[in-house]
């Protein structure tokens, strides 16, 4: 079993006292206890947010939702993970000369796009946070994840793992992160805090995750190919 290891770096913006927070860190991916040596595992395929908790006189923040493409071509979702605000909508185009059928049944974001040739695709939009799985009902190897988000405070890990969350509102609040090969996870803090932070994540989710098609079936066999 693989555990991916986050240490998380936590120091205040103090340049002034309207400056926010920031929140800096880094994701390490290890195996049995020292820093994997699999290349095929993309640091890169991981969300950290951050939720400021509710606090008397504090207005809550407008978060604008995006328009995003998740084109499918070559049989890959493609980029593989979005963070997006609530609200927001995904476009999938599709790029391959066969049909594709991008569906979900994750809980509160359940969508089915049907067969889809080549060409500009069809859209879904996203009215509930969490992390959704996404997947080809033709394809059993094609997956992908949105991660659908209820702050502005959000970020990718870079190549290395390192991710960087500023201007933070100070106060008590949640950090979450997550990697496609674990589950999610969080931890409370308080901005601003300086101490870093040394966060154990299990990796128990297999390269492509388990799952049936949208009715609830095994894949046929030509799904695998």
């Amino acid at each position: 079993m693989l555990t991916a290891l986050v240490g998380v770096a936590v120091a205040a913006s103090s340049a002034s006292p309207s400056a926010g927070a920031t929140i800096s860190g880094r994701l390490v991916l290890t195996e049995h206890g020292r820093p994997t040596r699999d290349k095929a595992i993309d640091l890169q395929q991981a969300a950290v947010w951050y939720e400021p908790a509710a606090q008397p006189g504090r207005k809550p923040v407008a978060i604008p939702p995006v328009a995003a493409e998740m084109v499918t071509t070559r049989k890959q979702f493609s980029p593989r993970l979005l963070v997006v605000p609530v609200g927001s909508t995904v476009r999938f185009p599709n790029r391959d000369p066969i049909l594709h059928n991008a569906f979900s049944v994750s809980a509160g974001n359940a969508f089915d796009l049907g067969l889809v040739g080549a060409g500009t695709g069809k859209s879904a939009t996203f009215r509930a946070p969490g992390i959704i799985q996404v997947f080809c009902n033709v394809h059993h190897g094609m997956f992908a994840h949105v991660v659908v988000v209820g702050t502005p405070h959000y970020a990718r890990p870079d190549e290395q793992g390192a991710f960087t969350l500023a201007d933070l509102p100070a106060g008590a609040g949640t950090l979450h992160f997550w990697h496609e090969r674990g589950e999610p996870a969080a931890r409370k803090l308080t901005l601003p805090h300086r101490d870093a932070l040394t966060i154990e994540l299990p990796v128990t989710v297999p390269r492509v995750p388990p799952h049936r098609n949208k009715l609830g079936k095994s894949y046929a066999r030509s799904a695998y190919e």
